[in-house]
């Protein structure tokens, strides 16, 4: 039944359009109470009178008046409060000192061509790359987001290189953490006002998805290895892996660099409910 004093987290936010032209909200809900997940609509009217930032991923929201239902896991919304307001990410002094930090681990790369195209491109891109989020939904979604994910990546990555008798190439096991993701820069829009996340429509129209960005990004400049690793970080091609770990006799750093980017999706700063935590 439900609840109304019930608190519920965003969890993502969508606008698309129905058949007769008009505007509709989705929106996916947490119950902070018990984690159940609810799925609601809005129709055009509920969201003109309301301002865009307050469907914010992870803002704490109370529901009004809602009809559900039968299964009360799927709702029509016709007004709502929101009880928190989540932050829309880092702050721009946080962003630069996430930024050095992964140029720290790009001057750890001894492979002179390597490190020159890294620290070039990154320069580069330095603006984009610092307030990128890393998904729209599922981790890291929130302003600076790309950021932490790749600095996560790479101390998960370091720490287990250094427990390990393998001998892995750090220099590209490295790389291919600061680059798994770098096609997110090009794949995803962001409204600096409200911190709300899209997707680029034209980069959508040229290339398939931020894995093959990388990958064609590292092959066009020789770097075969670090470009067999994004290819394959998703793991499985129905996740959007070019090269599905399921096939045989493939190198393990690739299954490496798949693990140490689900365990910072999976267990890092998620979104920005979490980054006081």
């Amino acid at each position: 039944m439900f609840n109304i004093d019930a608190e519920y987290e965003i969890m993502s936010y969508s606008v698309g359009d129905t058949k007769a032209g008009t505007k509709m909200g989705k929106l996916q809900l947490k119950n902070t109470d018990d984690n159940s997940v609810l799925n609601c609509i809005l129709w055009e009217e509920t969201l003109n009178r309301y301002d865009s930032k307050v469907f914010r991923s992870g803002n704490i929201i109370k529901l009004i008046t809602a009809s559900f239902n039968e299964k009360f896991n799927n709702c029509l919304i016709t007004t709502f409060e929101v009880v928190k307001e989540a932050k829309m990410g880092l702050e721009e002094e946080q962003r630069e000192q996430y930024y050095q930090s992964v140029m720290e681990y790009i001057d750890k790369i001894r492979d002179e061509k390597l490190n020159a195209f890294l620290m070039r491109y990154f320069m580069e891109h330095k603006e984009k790359i610092k307030i990128c989020p890393a998904a729209k939904v599922m981790h890291h979604n929130y302003i600076g987001g790309l950021l932490v994910h790749t600095l996560e990546c790479l101390q998960y990555a370091e720490l287990n290189m250094e427990m390990s008798d393998y001998n892995f190439n750090r220099d590209e096991i490295f790389a291919a953490c600061i680059l798994h993701d770098i096609g997110k820069i090009f794949e995803y829009t962001l409204d600096m006002e409200s911190g709300l996340i899209d997707y680029a429509e034209d980069f959508q129209k040229t290339w398939i998805t931020h894995s093959q960005y990388g990958y064609c990004l590292c092959m066009n400049e020789g770097f075969v290895s670090v470009a067999r690793m994004i290819a394959a970080h998703h793991g499985r091609s129905d996740w959007g892996a070019i090269i599905d770990l399921d096939q045989k006799d493939l190198e393990p750093e690739l299954y490496f660099i798949h693990l140490v980017d689900n365990l910072s999706a999976k267990f890092g700063k998620i979104n920005t409910s979490r980054l006081d935590k």
